[in-house]
């Protein structure tokens, strides 16, 4: 277990965006990636969206949620978000990194924070906010069995894939959807991690996936961007 942190620990560490982004004159969010080991494997815990909520009833994301004022830095608001939703202590967290961020469909900049936390963990999920919490080995996300890709527009009319998994977990005896940004998180994740070739096609370089990635967070950004600016 400590070899198999130890060697993610340290591919994350070469990926940590720390603040670079934070700068952008977007909204703030930020989502915890919680990374545990289970029988000698990484896996990664999600959560699924209450039916009571507004907005995306039922769907699979992270913890996480949008920045508040009492929060210092991404990492604050991933781990506050993760206490309020799923009960997880913050000193329960051993954070590594940020990665490079996401743009949500409400043009959130979201920040997804790597940590490792117990596999002993046992969620204590707010109703209000999620119905369901289960765990996925992070090597899904590299060798699916259940894959496919949607084509997506953004508001900025950005052309781009999705990756859409199906999960079948044994656990809860159901099938669980993963895709959007919660999926390009937890692909991005996986590839940084395992550093190998996925079974499905990537718009990222894979021999420079440091560059590439930054890359094309920023050609998203500077189309959302010049949306904006052409509104004004």
């Amino acid at each position: 277990r400590k070899r198999i942190k130890e060697k993610a620990r340290l591919r994350l560490r070469d990926f940590d965006v720390a603040d670079r982004f934070s700068h952008l004159p977007l909204r703030k969010a930020s989502v915890l990636l919680p990374l545990m080991v289970r029988g000698g494997k990484l896996h990664l815990l999600f959560t699924v969206r209450s039916l009571q909520l507004r907005r995306s009833p039922g769907e699979v994301c992270f913890p996480g949620g949008k920045s508040e004022a009492v929060d210092k830095d991404e990492i604050d608001t991933a781990l506050r978000e993760a206490k309020e939703e799923v009960g997880l202590q913050p000193d329960k967290v051993e954070v590594i990194c940020r990665l490079v961020p996401g743009i949500d469909k409400m043009n959130h900049l979201v920040t997804p924070v790597v940590g490792f936390i117990e596999d002993t963990f046992q969620a204590t999920p707010n109703p209000d906010e999620v119905s369901d919490v289960f765990v996925v080995p992070l090597e899904y996300f590299v060798k699916p069995l259940n894959y496919k890709s949607l084509p997506y527009k953004t508001s900025s009319g950005y052309l781009g894939w999705m990756h859409c998994f199906i999960y079948d977990d044994q656990e809860h005896k159901r099938s669980f959807r993963i895709w959007g940004l919660t999926a390009h998180f937890a692909v991005f994740l996986a590839l940084v991690i395992f550093g190998k070739r996925p079974t499905f096609e990537v718009d990222y370089d894979l021999d420079n996936l440091i560059s590439s990635s930054e890359n094309n967070f920023m050609n998203l950004y500077a189309s959302i961007h010049e949306r904006k600016k052409s509104n004004l």
